[in-house]
């Protein structure tokens, strides 16, 4: 064993919140301690990122008019793709998609602007900015989840209506709206396999050995 490793204690509690970190569609309404929100804000903060680029940018939505602005643009998509969905449909429509209602916090996590400006990690892959930013997401979704707190990413909304919305400059583009806050239980196994909307795959089926397809 490497002579850095974490102690037993340490390396199961890794291991045990990433297993046990759920996408949250049902919060309570209790409030989120200021010091321990700090906390996931800055576990977000600390995610690695392509050229030390950080272009994360966090929106703290505390305004109830705006929630509710918010929670109609997310209302607006889930019609939208349910048209899409042809024979699924119906069954879509009953799926909660988000928990805009009653979180107790919701955080948009956006791409900064001026992104064209860094070119380290992005000259061949420029997606590696949005890449960066899901690292700052699954930072603090594992840290809330090991905190107690549920979170969930919702990203049924149209990124240019949510953006006017929230005044961003030209080339900012919102790309999560997470709720957080605290819940009464933890899904037992991701809610759309307990929905029988879809089982998650094994993971023997999605890896290779040195060529595509090779097992």
């Amino acid at each position: 064993m490497s002579k850095f490793a974490f102690n037993d204690a340490d390396r199961n509690a890794i291991y045990r919140v990433i297993k046990e970190r759920r996408d949250m569609r049902h919060f309570n309404s209790d409030p989120v301690d200021p010091a321990v929100l700090k906390r996931l804000l800055m576990a977000a903060h600390q995610a690695p990122s392509v050229g030390l680029m950080q272009p994360w940018r966090m929106i703290r939505i505390t305004d109830l008019t705006l929630r509710q602005s918010i929670k109609e643009l997310v209302n607006d998509e889930k019609d939208i793709t349910a048209e899409a969905l042809g024979d699924r449909q119906q069954e879509f429509m009953q799926l909660k998609v988000d928990g805009i209602d009653r979180c107790a916090e919701i955080i948009v996590m956006s791409l900064m602007d001026q992104r064209e400006q860094h070119i380290f990690g992005r000259r061949t892959m420029p997606e590696m900015d949005l890449a960066s930013v899901a690292c700052a997401i699954q930072n603090m979704w594992l840290a809330a989840r090991a905190e107690g707190l549920g979170m969930g990413w919702v990203s049924l909304f149209n990124p240019d209506h949510l953006a006017t919305l929230l005044n961003m400059p030209e080339g900012a583009k919102p790309v999560a709206i997470l709720c957080l806050g605290h819940v009464d239980e933890f899904y037992s196994a991701p809610m759309l396999e307990q929905e029988n909307w879809r089982q998650g795959d094994a993971l023997s089926d999605v890896l290779f050995e040195n060529t595509w397809g090779n097992k």
